[in-house]
């Protein structure tokens, strides 16, 4: 299992993480609509983290609980593996933790170019986690 702190978590409960997931995409590209590129994005990368944590406690019954948010990228990758589908939002997930840190932290603005990929991105990967949760009936 990957390095890093993990919680055991029932696996019904996945279904909680996606619901905040959903908030996160919904106000993303809400904030996307109105020009609020950084709120966007930073959204958009929660909404990945609580995407990759349903998927994570819906399949295994773990999530991260590491403080280093790309952790919770490679469980997802180990976790989701077994896909090319699984690997490749593990991926992304990392591309857009790559932003995080950016967009929240440091005085540098998201552009709108950096926003919009940031919500397709994290976009696509929850809609992933919501048909992996569809598949697993839980």
């Amino acid at each position: 299992m990957t390095k890093g702190k993990i919680a055991q978590v029932r696996r019904g409960e996945a279904q909680l993480y996606l619901d905040k997931a959903i908030q996160f995409i919904e106000q993303a590209r809400s904030g996307l609509e109105a020009n609020r590129n950084d709120a966007a994005l930073l959204a958009a990368i929660h909404a990945a983290i609580g995407g990759a944590d349903a998927v994570t406690v819906a399949l295994a019954g773990v999530r991260s609980t590491d403080p280093d948010h790309h952790r919770a990228a490679d469980l997802l990758g180990e976790v989701a593996a077994s896909t090319q589908e699984g690997r490749e939002r593990a991926r992304q997930l990392r591309a857009l933790l790559a932003l995080k840190n950016t967009v929240e932290y440091e005085s540098r603005k998201a552009t709108a170019k950096d926003a919009r990929g940031g919500v397709e991105r994290a976009g696509r990967l929850v809609d992933w986690a919501t048909q992996v949760l569809a598949k697993a009936r839980l």
